[in-house]
């Protein structure tokens, strides 16, 4: 499903216009982004998790010339975590 099949599913089962969906998608979207780049997180209960968390550097080799190490700096990832209810729902 990419993002407007998605707004179309979200108009249709909320009886909102796609317009509206779609702002309110958006709104979902940059609220989540917001709270992470601050280095909160996101617990929506029974759904899951948007959290960040820190990747420490490594040293990675290049597929191309095993020989040859990289170093790979530390950075920041986000993180989705399924709820157990979601889980469970899936696995129905």
């Amino acid at each position: 499903m990419n993002k407007a099949e998605l707004i179309s599913n979200i108009a249709e089962q909320a009886g909102l216009t796609k317009k509206d969906a779609e702002a309110a998608l958006n709104a979902f979207i940059t609220s989540v982004e917001d709270v992470l780049k601050e280095g909160g997180k996101v617990q929506l209960v029974g759904f899951g998790t948007f959290e960040v968390r820190e990747r420490k550097a490594r040293t990675g080799r290049n597929p191309r010339n095993p020989e040859q190490e990289i170093k790979i700096p530390a950075s920041l990832a986000p993180v989705f975590k399924a709820g157990k209810s979601l889980k469970e729902r899936i696995n129905k």
